[in-house]
C-alpha cells in the first residue's frame, strides 16, 4: 500500500477508489458533511468517515491503531495520507531524509520504512495535472 505519511495534512485521507477495492462500499462510511481543502486551497468533497485497524511494522515490533480516514473521491497516486492525527496516535516521529517512521511498541521502538524507488513514481505523478501519472503496479 501506498501511504503518504504527511506530518503537514491535519486529518487521515484515504482515496475512494482504495476504499473499494478493500472490499467496502459507501454504506460503511458515516457522514461527513465539512469539506476539506488542500495545499492549494481547493474545496474537496469527503464522502464519509470509516474507522479502520492500521497495524505498521513489523512483528515483534509492530503498532496498531484504530484510526478514522475521510474517504475523498479524488485522483491520487496514493492510497492514503496519514496525516498529524495518525502519526500522534502512534506517537511515531516521521524522518523524511530517510524515509522512515518510527514509533514506541510493546518490544522498543519499531519502524516502517518507505520505498525511494516507489517515492519517485508517486511524486512525479502528483506533479501531473491529474495527479495520477506516477500510478504503479507491481
Amino acid at each position: 500500500m501506498r501511504v503518504l505519511v504527511d506530518n503537514g495534512a491535519s486529518m487521515d485521507i484515504l482515496f475512494h477508489d482504495t476504499f473499494i477495492r478493500m472490499g467496502y462500499n459507501d454504506f460503511q462510511l458515516t457522514p461527513y458533511n465539512a469539506p476539506i481543502y488542500g495545499f492549494n486551497h481547493v474545496e474537496c468533497k469527503v464522502e464519509g468517515v470509516i474507522q479502520l485497524p492500521i497495524i505498521i511494522g513489523e512483528e515483534p515490533r509492530e503498532a496498531t491503531q484504530m484510526l478514522n480516514f475521510q474517504v475523498v473521491k479524488e485522483a491520487s497516486t496514493y492510497n492514503a495520507i496519514m496525516g498529524r492525527i495518525g502519526i500522534h496516535a502512534f506517537k511515531a516521529i516521521p524522518l523524511t531524509y530517510h524515509m522512515v517512521l518510527k514509533f514506541p511498541n510493546r518490544n522498543g521502538v519499531g519502524e516502517a520504512r518507505g520505498d525511494q524507488k516507489m517515492a519517485r513514481i508517486c511524486y512525479v505523478g502528483a506533479l501531473r495535472p491529474d495527479g495520477t501519472g506516477g500510478r504503479y503496479s507491481p
